[in-house]
């Protein structure tokens, strides 16, 4: 999962984090893919709603195609798939559908468009040995459309500096005057401490993503939905507006509840709505949420899982019908085989 970008189009917000429907996209993203084996996100470690392994990509903001290189080095998995983070729909059935079209035939790769028909090459499933196939190509082809990325000189990008010998550059921060040339290995001047060497820097930092996807097979999954990206505050405003409309919001509530509470459940959302309204109607409108919590208590103590909501359920909901049939039964009011009462103020 790719998530170091700089977001300039957010004003430099912190994008993977920026809330919709009450998570963090981030999260929303690694909700649709708790089923893998392994989950690379590329980006600075940050709390998340689930464990995962971080990556950075070298120089930081170096790119879709340098970040993923930099996630591939963390897995053996035979097919991967590669998110961005800032997809606020995105499903557990998408990437289903992803993988398996990839899986039903030979090509390298499988992706969404969106409802434009552009391809979505970070909602994509692809085998890992293309990847690595295509990365290490360009690693070794010259290429002409390499931008900077932010923060680096030229001498980043194999032009000499102005300053030092040629390939070498002076580290960031340095008093060093201008002009001044350290061999390598020589003393640091007097009052500086030595200059850590600056990591290996990816050949692939500033290359597109066209520059990959031009190199594969890919197969395409319509996909507009899933395939929202939020690259705008517009984009998030909509994505927002949209998880409140009448047919989402139980859903994202339910989604964003679990989240929060770490309950990895699926449940019959149908059977504990029609409790609630049993035990509003037959018995007190407050009893509907007590009634919901019990069954949970009471799920739990069984052992948890959705066979246990779901008995526990159904006995409370039972309870529910007797307790409603009683008020509204006209006779008898007391039962066939009951004693009659004989207390002295008894009529």
């Amino acid at each position: 999962m790719l998530a170091g970008g700089a977001a300039r189009r957010l004003g430099g917000a912190d994008k993977p984090g920026v809330r919709v429907g009450g998570r963090a996209l981030l999260d929303r993203v690694l909700g649709a893919c708790a089923d893998a084996r392994t989950t690379v996100v590329v980006a600075d470690p940050r709390p998340t709603a689930r464990p995962v392994r971080w990556a950075r990509e070298e120089p930081p903001g170096g790119g879709p195609l340098a970040a993923l290189e930099a996630g591939l080095r963390h897995t053996t998995a035979e097919h991967v798939v590669v998110l961005s983070a800032d997809l606020p729909f995105l499903e557990p059935a998408t990437v289903g559908d992803l993988l398996a079209a990839l899986r039903a035939g030979d090509a390298d790769g499988a992706l969404l468009i969106d409802a434009e028909g552009r391809d979505q090459p970070l909602v994509a499933a692809y085998r890992t040995a293309a990847l690595h196939r295509v990365l290490t190509s360009l690693t070794t082809t010259p290429t002409h459309d390499v931008a900077p990325a932010p923060g680096d000189s030229a001498a980043a990008h194999g032009t000499p500096a102005s300053s030092g010998a040629p390939g070498t550059r002076t580290p960031p921060g340095t008093r060093t005057p201008p002009g001044t040339h350290i061999p390598p290995g020589a003393a640091a001047p007097a009052g500086e401490a030595p200059a850590a060497p600056a990591p290996p820097r990816s050949a692939l930092a500033g290359l597109p993503l066209r520059r990959l996807t031009a190199a594969l097979d890919l197969v395409r999954v319509p996909g507009h939905i899933a395939s929202f990206d939020c690259d705008t505050w517009d984009d998030i405003a909509s994505a927002r507006a949209r998880i409140r409309e009448h047919g989402h919001v139980l859903d994202e509530w339910i989604s964003a509840v679990k989240d929060e509470l770490g309950i990895d459940l699926d449940v019959d959302t149908g059977v504990l709505l029609d409790l609630a309204r049993d035990a509003a109607h037959g018995v007190a409108r407050p009893a509907a949420p007590l009634t919901t919590f019990l069954v949970g208590y009471a799920a739990a103590r069984a052992g948890g899982g959705p066979e246990a909501v779901a008995e526990a359920a159904r006995k409370a909901a039972a309870l529910a019908l007797r307790w409603a049939d009683e008020e509204t039964a006209a006779e008898p009011d007391v039962a066939p085989d009951a004693t009659p009462d004989t207390r002295p103020d008894a009529e």
